[in-house]
This record gives structure tokens, C-alpha cells and sequence, in this order.
């Protein structure tokens, strides 16, 4: 079993996955943090030194390593990750994976950003919660058509406790 969780930056996807994990007994592992320990740097920098374009060809190589193991594990994606390459496609095609997109509303999104711009490059340069909301609201718009392909969207508004009763109730 593969448990993948998918959707927008600040979703909770690494909070949920961890705790999910302690839950099942199973191991997690986050995309980014785990391309980032084996290439020995940190996602911006390697999006400053080499491009996104290398950025998400290693992101596919390292997808595919991860859900072709044996193991039964969770997965939080990247924001990015369901949107390039055939990674979508990946996750599909694979009999083993069950996958959940964690839906937040872009308010709730735009208010955790703020939050925690200095952790987020993408979003590090937004000035105010307005330019926030637009960003994240128009930024949205392009993904939610690769997100709503998961097999399930939970509603990652609610407390911890009710996104993990939420998907474990659709796995059992």
C-alpha cells in the first residue's frame, strides 16, 4: 500500500503524512525532503543552480524510485510534483497507490503562506495578503485539474485528527 497525499503548498500534506504514518505504522517520506537529502541541497538552491527543468527531472527520477519499492509507505508530494512530467500518470498507473488531495480553501492557503513566506520561495517576494490571495487563487486555478485526479479529495480544512479519520476511513 501507497499512500499519497497531493495538493497546494501550506495543504498539510507533510504534517498529515507524518502523523498518518505514526498512525499506520508505516514509513513516510517527503518528495522534497528526500530529493533534497540526495542531492545534498536545498530545492531553491538547486532551482537557483540548475532550473526548474532539472529540478523536475530528478523530481520524476525520484518518484519513480520511491513508488516502485516494495514497501508500503506514505508520500507528500511537491505542490508541483501531479503537474510535470508523467508523474500523474505514474501514480495512476500504479496498482499499489491510493492517492488523496488535500482540497484547502485559497483563503486558508493564502493565510498560511503569509504565514510562512520565509520558508517558501516561491511565495517569499509576496508583499500582503491580498497579492497572496491573488497569487494563490490564480496558482490554484492552473493545478486543481491534476489534483482532482487523485482518487480521493479530502477536506484538508478540518482539525489533524478529522483529515486522518477522513483518509483512513476511505483506506479500510
Amino acid at each position: 500500500m501507497k499512500i499519497i497525499l497531493l495538493g497546494y503548498m501550506a495543504s498539510g500534506k507533510s504534517l498529515i503524512g507524518s502523523e498518518l504514518a505514526k498512525i499506520l505504522k508505516i514509513n513516510y517520506i517527503d518528495l522534497d525532503q528526500f530529493i533534497e537529502e540526495k542531492e545534498g541541497k536545498s530545492i531553491q538552491k538547486i532551482f537557483l543552480e540548475k532550473g526548474e527543468i532539472f529540478f523536475r527531472k530528478i523530481e520524476n527520477s525520484y518518484l519513480k524510485e520511491i513508488i516502485s519499492s516494495k514497501d508500503d509507505l506514505i508520500l507528500s508530494l511537491g505542490g508541483g510534483t501531479p503537474c510535470f512530467s508523467n508523474n500523474l500518470e505514474l501514480l495512476k498507473e500504479n496498482k499499489d497507490v491510493t492517492s488523496f488531495f488535500l482540497n484547502v480553501p485559497v483563503n486558508e492557503l493564502a493565510r498560511r503562506l503569509m504565514n510562512d513566506k520565509s520558508n517558501r520561495p516561491l511565495v517569499a517576494y509576496v508583499s500582503d495578503q491580498n497579492d497572496m490571495l491573488e497569487f494563490v487563487g490564480k496558482h490554484l486555478f492552473e493545478r486543481l485539474p491534476f489534483y482532482n485526479q487523485a482518487n480521493y479529495k479530502i477536506d484538508g480544512n478540518k482539525v489533524k485528527a478529522e483529515v486522518i479519520e477522513n483518509i483512513v476511513s476511505k483506506l479500510f
